[in-house]
């Protein structure tokens, strides 16, 4: 005997828009199809995993709003800075990827505003560090920072990557990677860096003495061969520059996306989460402490050491960062991931609008609590170690 009855998928999906429309409150209308009423009452549970999430209240359209304002004035901000800026303001002190500095035989090269020099990506701003330190201690970060979020992924499996902690360990570990792989490179230049004036001038008087030249043909040469020389390193610095352009900016803003990111983490972990909202994975432990802990430790001891300037105006990235993140959760919820990994990111509570403007405004003080600490390394440092320290416009 065939059965009549529509098949199980159809009955989730009738009573699903069921729950939709009428908020969970099923209507007589919709079992006049034939079906006995405990048909539905089986799949009520079923149901409302896949569907609660997706209901929207009017005041979430607020929420919305507040994440559709931050990311399109995060833009307004970057095309206003990077772009206009690089355009028509050519009286300022430039921090830039594609560094230009006039040298003495009137190379004169111009530097986009608000960028940083390509040589500060790899050096330090203590005199005498060489960059080969450098290397080493991004290189040492990264590997440690990778080992601990290997230990998490086989503790809680791949689906850690829904919390905000793990998005943000990720990215300092891609900040590590990206910056020892520029540090390397750094290296290799200081290893490749052509001889100095003296010992080109000693080198080409010895010529000069074995073929008896004049001293009118021997002031030409020298002039013909620096000037070869010059021109040959004009164009190898250009080139350099171009390389290291795109990859040294990436760098800059992941670093800066870091600083607030970190900052933002570890707050409302220590202040937040582990007094009043622990459970089995946020809950204190060995693991998470640690995470919570050298995220932080390695990023502001790579501050201390490298010469990155910490300009206000790339607030705008850790803003589109954590803004990413908060769409990241809304789709998943919209495709019936349940559960929110941090209660102020609901969207069924009516004082949802609160939490998402106060986590919008709480950018602005932890981002400048790493703006402050840079100003700090640049203004105390050079009066404790005048001799020693350069500071990192």
């Amino acid at each position: 005997m065939l059965s009549h009855a529509p098949p199980k998928s159809l009955l989730q999906l009738i009573y699903a828009l069921d729950l939709v429309i009428h908020g969970g409150h099923s209507r007589p209308s919709l079992l006049n199809l034939g079906i006995p009423a405990n048909t539905f009452q089986s799949f009520r549970g079923g149901a409302q995993k896949v569907t609660m999430a997706l209901v929207v209240y009017w005041y979430d359209f607020i929420c919305f709003g507040i994440v559709g304002a931050s990311f399109f004035g995060s833009l307004w901000v970057l095309y206003r800075k990077e772009l206009l800026a690089s355009k028509y303001d050519t009286n300022t002190i430039y921090e830039s990827l594609l560094v230009a500095r006039p040298d003495t035989d009137g190379f004169v090269n111009a530097m986009p505003r608000n960028h940083v020099g390509s040589s500060q990506l790899w050096s330090s701003c203590w005199k005498g560090f060489h960059p080969g330190w450098l290397l080493a201690t991004r290189f040492v970060s990264f590997l440690v920072m990778a080992g601990f979020l290997m230990w998490d992924i086989e503790e809680w499996d791949a689906t850690i990557f829904v919390y905000y902690t793990e998005w943000t360990f990720a990215l300092v570990m891609v900040y590590f990677a990206l910056a020892t792989v520029i540090s390397g490179y750094g290296c290799w230049l200081v290893s490749k860096q052509l001889p100095s004036e003296n010992e080109e001038t000693a080198g080409f008087l010895r010529t000069d003495v074995e073929d008896n030249e004049t001293t009118n043909s021997t002031t030409l040469r020298k002039k013909e061969i620096k000037g070869t020389i010059k021109l040959q390193s004009h164009y190898a610095e250009e080139a350099i520059r171009l390389r290291a352009g795109f990859w040294g900016y990436l760098m800059q803003t992941i670093f800066q996306t870091c600083a607030g990111a970190v900052i933002l983490t570890d707050i409302v972990f220590w202040c937040i989460i582990v007094p009043f909202g622990s459970n089995a994975h946020l809950g204190l432990n060995v693991l998470m402490g640690c995470m919570h802990t050298l995220n932080a430790a390695f990023l502001l001891l790579d501050t201390a050491l490298n010469s990155l300037p910490f300009p206000w105006f790339r607030l705008a990235y850790f803003v589109q960062w954590s803004c990413l993140y908060v769409v990241f959760q809304w789709v998943i919820h919209a495709c019936g991931y349940t559960g929110w990994p941090y209660p102020f990111l609901e969207l069924d509570i009516p004082w949802a609008p609160l939490w998402y403007f106060a986590l919008a405004v709480v950018h602005i003080p932890c981002y400048g609590t790493y703006a402050l600490i840079v100003k700090a390394k640049n203004s105390t440092f050079p009066r404790w170690f005048p001799g020693a320290f350069v500071r990192s416009y």
